[in-house]
């Protein structure tokens, strides 16, 4: 039997929604061990939340800086291996900063971090000390994405013309929406950062687009807003892009759109046929051919046809309903064997870069919206 792999977790306390989400994923992946954490702000809540989590009192910390120092001064094989970060996006450089200079390997939530210059900040402490970054966009850890990925990477299906990504939400659809923990820091500049719905969903959607095409976003145009009056931050808003190989796309980033739920799809359009997923249906791939019938893949039925890489994304027999949490758990498990030296050839979770990328993504949008939707530049120097 091959050892869990030890993790430590900053964030995701009481009332949090994407915290329990992490630590099930990880239950679920198989091969990580929750063993310490500084689950909130407050030191008393951070211990009510520990003992819910099932952490240790003695290894449930009050603070990030006190989870890092006191790990580290433990036995190597004692120790946490990673830390997963999983707060608002304003402590995300602070804290990885802190727990790479004291030689953890982090998986951080995205947006990479709530500003550019704090993104770049991060890069250079993970350049300098040499550890390991992963990111979470959890859309990746799909089978059927990773399908439509290996489809397109094979070359048969011709160039990619264009893309269609729309990523809409309707839950803060009024200012009431916004008194909800989950809502409130989202919704203010100083936790969230430069982007509202554009950093917390329009990553996702810029990610999905790099992820299944293999290249890089090259330009955007965008037009962002808060369209709630009174709000900070953008709620709403689209871009039309070009990518290095020539196609061209549109990308639609929103959370007031009212009665959707988590309304993620993207279509691509090749030389040869059109490929078509949704999330809210995730185990299902439609291809349409130039000739020929409408194919519908299925995650847990077409095993004999799937790739390698969205073979090993499967967890369930077929029939059984796989999502969120399953490709969750591919992107901690994948994380886990890379921490323990054993580094999945397309691993599930994000690299460094591509959050770095989807920084790039942010800033670009907000540009590009400031100065009338002109179109603004996104390759950087680490593209």
């Amino acid at each position: 039997m091959v050892e869990p792999v030890r993790y430590a977790m900053i964030g995701g306390g009481e009332g949090a929604f994407i915290g329990p989400v992490h630590r099930t994923a990880a239950a679920i992946a198989g091969n990580c061990q929750l063993v310490a954490g500084a689950l909130s702000s407050s030191a008393e809540r951070a211990r009510r939340s520990g003992e819910t989590a099932g952490i240790a009192p003695d290894r449930s910390y009050g603070s990030y800086a006190e989870l890092i120092a006191r790990e580290r001064a433990l036995p190597a094989q004692v120790r946490a291996q990673f830390i997963a970060i999983v707060t608002p996006n304003h402590i995300h450089a602070p804290a990885a900063i802190a727990a790479l200079e004291a030689g953890f390997a982090v998986l951080v939530d995205k947006p990479l971090t709530d500003t550019m210059a704090a993104a770049l900040d991060f890069q250079a402490v993970a350049q300098r000390t040499g550890g390991l970054v992963g990111v979470t966009h959890t859309y990746t850890g799909y089978p059927m994405v990773r399908q439509v990925r290996a489809l397109v990477a094979q070359g048969r299906l011709g160039r990619v013309r264009r893309v269609a990504v729309r990523y809409t939400q309707g839950w803060l659809a009024t200012a009431q929406d916004a008194a909800g923990k989950q809502a409130q820091w989202r919704v203010d500049p100083a936790r969230s950062g430069l982007a509202g719905a554009f950093g917390d969903i329009g990553t996702h959607a810029f990610n999905l687009v790099e992820f299944i095409t293999g290249e890089a976003m090259t330009r955007i145009a965008a037009d962002i807003r808060a369209a709630v009056p009174g709000r900070m931050l953008d709620d709403d808003g689209a871009a039309m892009f070009h990518l290095a190989g020539g196609g061209r796309g549109t990308l639609i980033a929103s959370q007031i759109c009212t009665g959707d739920a988590n309304g993620l799809e993207i279509s691509l359009w090749c030389e040869e046929a059109g490929l078509h997923w949704h999330q809210e249906q995730p185990d299902r791939l439609r291809v349409v051919r130039r000739s020929g019938p409408e194919e519908i893949w299925r995650a847990g039925t077409d095993r004999g046809w799937l790739d390698p890489t969205a073979l090993t994304a499967v967890r369930l027999p077929a029939g059984h309903p796989e999502g969120y949490l399953e490709a969750f758990a591919n992107i901690y498990h994948d994380f886990a064997e890379a921490v323990a030296g054993r580094v999945p050839v397309h691993p599930a979770y994000a690299s460094l870069a591509d959050g770095i990328a989807g920084m790039r993504f942010i800033q670009a949008a907000h540009d590009s919206s400031a100065q009338g939707s002109g179109w603004v530049d996104l390759v950087g120097e680490t593209r």
